[in-house]
């Protein structure tokens, strides 16, 4: 039977099924004794293995069925389920995982699943399968290190005629390999620190895998680089070794003779091969497995990747069009003519959803870096014997591709930060009289054209003297300075390169280089950071990222014969109030809201804006914004309309202006300014 074609549906559901199995595990762990999940997970594993066998993926469906009988036994009682048993499960879960991203690759999804099938069978048997380590588990062999050491080398002509010049102005050639350790969580950020010291003393000429690939994290545990400079081997190894989660460096010169001549070899030894092919060709036939696969890499896929620097050209095209839009509409009303009119409203509706699809093209929901977090939280509670639950709020939050692609490293510092720092042992937390298990909390929100994520701990909070005192010491800030920090800017001080008030370095954290990694990749993305915390209730980590959507609806205002554009998407409600609905509160203006009291800023004195001529105060128009679950009323003259406007940058010269994003352009050609709201909700 032909399965190309149904390839690319076996790659999605699969992975679909998968999810499934990860998410309903977990949950299982918590409910053992509820029947529902069980019964999800038996669906999700029979679907699997069904489609497996049909795909003719043999090892999948094998390792697939048995976990199925295992999800059988536990569904009608004749396995218990225990803590190291799960971890199996997860294990084998893992290694499905592996095997499907193989045949999405192009692979035939093989895999050495003898070991995992073992400790399975012994489960299904009722026997004890963690007595019996393998060989292959407790230590690699000999050729596998051989292997991962060996890397292939393929300078192009260009790299190595700068090697060579290189030499000749008295550079030395060094080939680096670099090995993470294989619990190691933040292979980006790791290879990130390597390159950045390695920039510090030379300059990398070539990188395998390819540095695209590093960042993305497509590669093993090791790779390998190229470097020139004239600091000496023994000390840039010792530099990369100071790198934590680095398992082996091993710095050896490159000779570019030696590469030429190596070249030259495979060169000749290719054109032999060549030359008796025609021979084999009619000997060997290739196996109808091969054929499969070969097919399989070429089969048609329905999506089309574009590059994003495409997509931004074609959204400032779209910015230009939506100006002559709004321009077009303000003609068109002032001439007061049909046919014109409703050639403009068509136009309008097509480019609106031009616009929706044009936006939605590159964001992604954040639901895609926070379903990883539940796994690692389980693992590292684990490790350091702590009970904690994950909350996750706000998943289906967009964010634009190029964040979603950043943000998951200072995340992963961040709670392993919160699960190592905040959250106490359960022995301590009862004794202060909190619950055993603690919680850590994930939240997303939009909340103007910005984006927040909060990650948030019931822990032990921070140690406000003891930041201020370890800042001192290593000579952070001076003891005079200390005393005019507010508790806030303390608090961010252990965002600092290499500050931490660990008293011993573990492997999940303690070296004072993560904050300082999540500070910088965020600042990076044009986003801010903020800590609060309430030393003995917990830790609240805010990450401010932009939306990076150029165009946004706003409602334009007035004050004076000044415009304004305030972001729909912070505000609640507008209304026109009376100045005796206005109540003083510490000094304050506010008023009452459905029962909360919201206090009032008065954007004429925010801005600064002159006073032409004088107003009558008897009434206020009032814009109700929120920020969270924190809200303000924003005080203006008067409201002008709701509209689509092109979020224009200030410019280098007018950077951090307070409670102003940006600019835009209006129809008439005036400039509005865009009220950055969440400044102003405190």
């Amino acid at each position: 039977m032909e399965t190309n074609q149904y390839l690319g549906i076996f790659i999605d559901e699969s992975t679909e099924h998968l999810d499934t199995l990860y998410e309903q595990l977990l949950e299982l762990e918590k409910n053992p004794d509820e029947k529902s999940i069980i019964e999800e997970i038996f669906r999700a594993a029979h679907t699997l293995k069904g489609m497996s066998a049909t795909m003719g993926y043999d090892e999948l469906a094998t390792l697939t069925h048995k976990l199925e009988n295992i999800f059988d036994g536990i569904r009608y009682d004749r396995i218990t389920v225990q803590t190291e048993m799960m971890d199996l499960l997860f294990s084998a879960v893992d290694q499905l995982n592996a095997m499907v991203e193989d045949i999405a690759q192009g692979g035939d999804g093989k895999a050495d699943i003898d070991e995992m099938m073992d400790k399975l069978d012994k489960i299904e048997k009722g026997e004890d399968f963690t007595t019996k380590e393998t060989e292959t588990t407790a230590k690699p062999t000999a050729s596998s290190k051989d292997k991962e050491e060996s890397t292939e080398l393929e300078l192009d002509e260009f790299q190595v005629t700068i090697l060579g010049e290189s030499k000749e102005r008295g550079f030395d050639n060094y080939e680096i390999f670099v090995k993470l350790r294989d619990d190691c969580l933040l292979k980006g950020a790791r290879v990130y620190m390597v390159f950045e010291l390695l920039e510090k003393h030379g300059e990398v000429v070539y990188s395998n895998p390819t540095v695209n690939d590093l960042e993305e994290e497509n590669f093993d545990n090791s790779f390998t680089v190229i470097f020139v400079t004239k600091h000496p081997a023994d000390e840039i190894e010792a530099k990369i070794r100071k790198v934590s989660e680095i398992d082996v460096v091993k710095v050896t010169p490159f000779s570019v003779e030696e590469y030429k001549k190596e070249q030259d070899k495979k060169l000749d030894a290719q054109l032999e091969k060549q030359q008796k092919q025609p021979t084999q060709k009619a000997e060997k036939k290739p196996s109808k497995k091969q054929e499969v696969t070969k097919t399989a890499k070429a089969a048609p896929t329905k999506t089309i990747r574009v590059n994003i620097e495409r997509l931004d050209i074609l959204m400032n095209l779209f910015e230009e069009l939506v100006i002559d839009r709004g321009r077009l509409e303000q003609i068109s009303q002032e001439l007061n003519n049909f046919e014109l009119q409703e050639t403009v409203e068509r136009m309008s509706r097509v480019s609106s959803d031009l616009q929706n699809i044009i936006l939605t093209m590159r964001m992604v929901p954040i639901d895609t870096v926070f379903n990883r977090f539940p796994r690692m939280i389980r693992q590292l509670a684990r490790e350091l014997n702590k009970e904690v639950e994950i909350q996750i709020i706000g998943a289906e939050t967009e964010l634009d591709r190029t964040v979603i692609d950043e943000i998951g490293d200072p995340l992963v510092h961040l709670i392993r930060n919160a699960m190592d720092h905040g959250i106490e042992t359960p022995e301590e937390r009862v004794k202060k009289g909190k619950p055993r298990k603690g919680t850590i909390t994930l939240q997303a929100y939009h909340s103007g054209n910005h984006v927040f994520v909060e990650i948030s701990d019931d822990g032990a909070g921070i140690d406000k003297e003891k930041v201020r005192n370890k800042a001192i010491e290593k000579g952070v800030i001076t003891a005079k300075e200390a005393d005019m920090l507010t508790d806030q800017q303390i608090y961010e001080l252990i965002l600092a390169s290499g500050f931490s008030t660990s008293e011993k370095v573990s492997d999940v954290s303690g070296r004072g280089v993560g904050l300082d990694v999540v500070k910088n990749t965020i600042e990076s993305l044009g986003g801010t950071i903020s800590i609060d915390s309430v030393q003995g209730e917990g830790s609240t980590f805010t990450i401010q990222l932009p939306l990076t959507l150029s165009i946004i609806s706003v409602l334009l205002v007035e004050l004076q014969k000044e415009k304004y554009a305030i972001p729909l998407s912070s505000i609640i409600e507008t209304a026109i109030l009376n100045k005796d609905e206005i109540y003083h509160a510490h000094n304050n203006k506010v008023i009452d809201f459905r029962g909360k009291v919201v206090p009032l800023t008065f954007l004429n004195d925010i801005f600064e804006v002159p006073k032409q001529e004088e107003q009558d105060d008897e009434y206020f128009s009032v814009v109700i914004v929120r920020k969270g679950n924190k809200m303000t009323g924003l005080v203006v003259d008067s409201f002008i309309g709701q509209q689509e406007v092109v979020l224009k940058s200030l410019g280098n010269y007018l950077t951090n202006v307070f409670a102003i994003s940006g600019a835009t352009i209006l129809g008439d050609g005036e400039v509005a300014l865009i009220v950055d709201t969440n400044a102003l909700v405190k």
